[in-house]
């Protein structure tokens, strides 16, 4: 690794890294060790070798990540001093970096960069508009609406290589506004509008808020109407109230999109589980959400008589996408 030790704040660590006079960081750390590495990892950019030996590798280490792609190797042993267990660790260490660093990643041609939003529920929508999107010259990457997703999502489009958003699946908004596991926190959706560029949206999966086992789901939601997706997820319907709030925090957030967007309304099914048969279908419910959205938003409302994994639908969005970013070139 070249420059020596960085003594500087994140901007002059991202600065290098920029300029190419660090190929990548490594630390050993326990508690505040590993606060104070992965606060300066953090501040590299997205690609860029970044190793943690850390005592607290084995537990939860979503806060020390927060959006970067930071590898967390457990030191086992603590790290003050050497001995025979961490000599082995640190070693290895030592070769992991040296490996990132000596990789040359396969970027391929480059191609106008679209982010998606995705989850399970609709996966066949973004698949098929993906294909749109692929065979339109773009290159799309795609992200789990899981929280942690919809957050590196933001990043990745505040960072300026995004040229348009498919934000489908807004699903986190549910768990943001009903208290579920899946938040994204009160800046999803921002991104967009500071980058300025075309998005389109759709209410995704806001039929549903996200708990672990049933045995976790807080008592105050008791009697509500539950999906048991597998044993360790359970999907909550939300009521019509919610998704009447969910409707007016969706179009706002596209309210502020200067760049060019459209709210594309799928009306027979948010998800696959909200279609008509399925466990999840609430008409009144999904009513709110759509006269919500309808009413709050000042941008162009387009409503479909179509499930949103219908491949009409997702072409539908893919061409509205791809309509947005041309009226930009």
């Amino acid at each position: 690794m070249r420059g020596g030790h960085d003594q500087g704040g994140p901007s002059l660590r991202g600065k290098l890294a920029a300029e190419g006079r660090i190929d990548g960081i490594i630390s050993l750390g326990g508690g505040g060790g590993t606060a104070i590495g992965t606060a300066a990892m953090r501040a590299l950019p997205l690609g860029f070798p970044k190793l943690m030996v850390s005592t607290l590798a084995a537990g939860n280490v979503a806060p020390y990540l927060g959006t970067k792609d930071i590898t967390m190797m457990p030191s086992i042993a603590d790290v003050a001093g050497l001995n025979r267990l961490s000599r082995v660790i640190f070693t290895r260490a030592a070769g992991a970096i040296c490996g990132m660093v000596g990789v040359s990643p396969e970027v391929g041609a480059a191609k106008p960069l679209i982010v998606a939003s995705q989850f399970g529920n609709t996966t066949t929508c973004v698949t098929e508009a993906k294909k749109v999107l692929e065979a339109a010259g773009y290159e799309v990457l795609v992200f789990a609406a899981t929280g942690t997703g919809g957050r590196i999502m933001e990043s990745v489009i505040e960072s300026g290589i995004v040229s348009g958003v498919l934000d489908v699946t807004t699903t986190e908004w549910a768990d943001e506004l009903v208290g579920g596991n899946l938040n994204a926190g009160p800046e999803r959706m921002d991104a967009a509008a500071k980058a300025n560029i075309p998005v389109v949206v759709a209410p995704g999966c806001l039929d549903m808020v996200n708990f672990g086992e049933m045995a976790s789901i807080p008592e105050k939601f008791k009697g509500r109407n539950f999906y048991i997706h597998n044993p360790q997820i359970t999907l909550m319907r939300t009521t019509a109230d919610e998704c009447r709030q969910l409707g007016a925090i969706v179009a706002k957030k596209a309210n502020a999109y200067q760049a060019g967007t459209a709210i594309m309304i799928p009306r027979k099914a948010i998800s696959v589980i909200s279609a008509d048969g399925q466990p999840f279908h609430d008409a009144a419910a999904d009513e709110a959400l759509f006269t919500a959205l309808k009413s709050n938003a000042t941008v162009p409302v387009q409503e479909f008589d179509l499930a949103i994994n219908d491949k009409e639908f997702a072409q539908a969005c893919a061409y509205k996408l791809i309509e947005l970013i041309g009226c930009r070139s």
